[in-house]
């Protein structure tokens, strides 16, 4: 039967029929098709970015945003739990007995009856950071933070609390010092491992910016690593930091002493000097140089160094050339100083039992090379009193091992 055949009132059945059909058809294919394409989008486009080349569309925006989110994320996380363990450092003292002890600051002194304006009384000197290492008040800090023998040191917990600061010990190799207030239930930070640092890792410098502004936060990543740098202060003096830390998070003045920390909130350095002559030009010295200095205040009540016995000079290309090694260019050279009194080997140290005579060239200890990156004074800090030690050494022509004891320096 051809459709011109059929009843009228029948036609209109089969048109009705089809109109609804295609209407339904069409909502549920649109509905689907949204939810399809809502799932392609949150699931699909991710996985097509890492798998196709040529996806990087929408999906390669989504993914550097994500990126973006979870490192922020994770470092204002790092900020929150880090927070309660930094804190400030001030320096008071009383400045009328200061200037009292160095004279007035004119040239003339009081000769013509000048008013020199001393300052009076206990008087704000100084500023700096740290960050507490143990529950019951035990606080890490630079030793140029807290170096003034006649100030007081005043420490600001975050929530405002204040404590009387005593110093335990000041590093006279590192510019480390410990400090300690009394307290108990402290929030602590962890202590990472510094050996494990990557270059252009991510970084967070938290401090007493310009003494003035606590908890300061930065953020950058690490710009090098094994850095011998001289750090200069205010009063003119300056010593020598070995492997340092470098990294572009600012630190300025006062974030002296506070911690650099990893994205898992551990701390890998001790903020401790800003280059002058650059910018974003920061260094830190790594924890696991503090560690040392933790350890040893906590058993023995001071910073304990070790002691071979031997005096050197780090040899060089030059040094090997003019006096004939061909064997060696690297290393430290056992050498006397310019005074009778300064011998090359300390009489009954443990360079001296072990053999160890002027000329001779420390090669490694431990297997670790002597350069100048890594002095053999670096080298042996690393270790305690009473371990035991190789060192591979040049002796009269020839390359041997000897085992060595070290010993307390006094």
């Amino acid at each position: 039967m051809m459709w011109r055949d059929l009843p009228p009132a029948f036609k209109k059945i089969i048109i009705s029929t089809i109109a609804v059909s295609v209407l339904g058809g069409g909502l549920i294919g649109g509905v689907v098709g949204s939810l399809g394409a809502l799932w392609a989008n949150a699931y699909l486009a991710p996985w097509l970015g890492e798998a196709l080349p040529w996806a990087d569309g929408e999906a390669d925006g989504l993914e550097k945003k994500n990126q973006v989110v979870v490192e922020d994320s994770a470092t204002t996380d790092v900020v929150q739990k880090a927070t309660g363990a930094v804190v400030s450092i001030i320096v008071t003292q009383d400045l009328s007995k200061f200037y009292n002890q160095t004279g007035p600051l004119s040239p003339f002194g009081d000769w013509f009856n000048f008013p020199l304006n001393t300052p009076q009384g206990k008087q704000q000197v100084g500023g700096g950071t740290g960050f507490i290492v143990t529950t019951d008040g035990m606080i890490i800090t630079n030793r140029h933070v807290v170096d003034r023998e006649a100030a007081e040191y005043t420490v600001v917990l975050n929530d405002g609390k204040k404590y009387p600061a005593e110093v335990l010990a000041r590093d006279t190799v590192n510019d480390i010092a410990v400090i300690k207030i009394k307290a108990d239930n402290l929030p602590v930070l962890d202590l990472g491992d510094s050996n494990n640092i990557k270059i252009g890792q991510t970084v967070i410098a938290i401090g007493n910016s310009l003494g003035e502004f606590s908890n300061t936060v930065t953020k950058g990543v690490i710009s090098g690593i094994n850095r011998r740098v001289t750090a200069g202060d205010n009063f003119g003096g300056s010593e020598i930091l070995e492997e340092a830390i470098q990294t572009d998070a600012a630190i300025n003045p006062g974030n002296s002493g506070g911690p650099l920390l990893d994205l898992f909130g551990k701390v890998v350095g001790v903020n401790t000097a800003v280059s002058r002559e650059g910018q974003l030009i920061g260094f830190a010295i790594p924890i696991n140089t503090v560690k040392n200095v933790i350890d040893s205040v906590q058993k023995y009540g001071r910073i304990v160094r070790t002691f071979l016995g031997v005096r050197y000079v780090l040899l060089t290309e030059e040094i090997a050339k003019a006096n004939g090694i061909t064997d060696a260019t690297e290393g430290a050279l056992i050498v006397r100083g310019e005074n009778r009194t300064e011998l090359a080997i300390t009489p009954g140290s443990p360079a001296d039992k072990a053999g160890l005579v002027e000329n001779d060239i420390i090669l490694e200890v431990n297997g670790e090379k002597v350069t100048t990156e890594k002095n053999l004074t670096t080298l042996l800090n690393r270790y305690k009193p009473e371990d035991k030690v190789r060192l591979k050494i040049y002796h009269k022509g020839a390359i041997k091992e000897i085992d060595v004891t070290l010993i307390e320096r006094k």
